[in-house]
């Protein structure tokens, strides 16, 4: 299989993960979700001439457009095809041993958004799939032909997090009984019709929330989260670093939790009125409040405008 033809990927916040991760030469990283390999290029220009980076993603096309865009670093890039969740694993396999720093970017890159084949966008009109791996069993079609109106309408609510979400899933069930949703332009035109464009141009789409909830969905991303989450402080040597860099509130709310429970002094249960554990903190937050990007940023990329940045250093 060959990758798509390379389009302008900018990696988002990238002087502030850089500022984050402090790489030094010698130094062992990762990057999580290399997508177009921005961070990727970074570290491996800041560890310089001895430092090496892990390299993961789930999308075999993003691996090879890796390969042959970073192949000067030579044996310092080692790429791996597989999910930012199983991290430890990929370590584990390797013999890397623990790591002096992690990244992962939790958005859609700009190589998927612009190629209509893999329908993540509205923008422009495709198959509706948003496969993040082609292997994955189940596509947005699928989703969105077969599932029971209620469960379709939940999903648009609790991922999406949609307010109109009843509402578009009826009008789905209804149009689906006519002829079948092949292409993301006529789930986006429905969709349109029924929620109410703002007059303020700067607003997202209508379609925005429930393409959102489709594409978490199909990929499993949040259960992918809470599993990177779970094992990544296990691969982070202490004083190592970790950078989340995520699009919309869900994907935040989880980092911003299990962040703060790392930062927790004491380990005992919250239940327990008095502490007996004579604990520590697992981590130290880096970042006391979310970074997002600048005015200058966002006129460079305005896809930049709903990341949020979080860091922890870990004890």
């Amino acid at each position: 299989m060959q990758p798509a033809p390379a389009q302008q990927h900018v990696p988002v916040l990238l002087r502030e993960v850089m500022t984050i991760l402090e790489c030094r030469p010698g130094g062992i990283y990762v990057d999580g979700t290399v997508g177009g390999g921005g961070y990727a290029e970074a570290i491996l220009h800041a560890t310089a001439p001895d430092g090496r980076l892990l390299a993961l993603d789930w999308d075999a096309e993003a691996i090879l457009r890796v390969h042959r865009r970073l192949s000067a670093y030579g044996d310092r890039l080692i790429l791996e095809r597989a999910s930012f969740a199983a991290l430890p694993e990929v370590i584990e396999k390797l013999g890397l041993g623990p790591v002096d720093g992690v990244v992962v970017d939790l958005g859609v890159s700009s190589f998927h958004l612009d190629d209509p084949s893999r329908g993540f966008s509205f923008q422009q009109d495709g198959p509706l799939d948003m496969r993040m791996d082609r292997g994955l069993p189940r596509t947005a079609a699928d989703l969105v032909n077969e599932l029971p109106e209620g469960e379709l309408a939940d999903l648009i609510f609790h991922l999406g997090e949609e307010r109109l979400s009843r509402r578009i899933a009826r009008a789905i069930v209804a149009h689906r009984r006519e002829r079948r949703f092949e292409s993301t332009g006529e789930l986006a035109r429905l969709i349109e019709k029924i929620v109410p464009r703002s007059p303020d141009t700067r607003r997202i789409h209508p379609a925005t929330r429930t393409f959102q909830a489709l594409r978490l969905a199909v990929n499993g991303e949040l259960e992918a989260l809470k599993g990177f989450l779970s094992g990544v402080l296990n691969v982070l040597k202490p004083g190592g670093r970790l950078c989340v860099v995520s699009f919309h509130s869900l994907e935040d709310r989880m980092v911003k939790e299990q962040f703060k429970d790392w930062a927790r002094a004491c380990r005992c249960p919250r239940a327990v009125l008095a502490c007996h554990c004579e604990g520590r903190p697992l981590g130290k937050i880096l970042t006391k409040k979310v970074l997002r990007p600048g005015e200058e940023e966002l006129d460079r990329n305005p896809r930049a405008r709903s990341a949020r940045l979080r860091g922890i250093e870990k004890c």
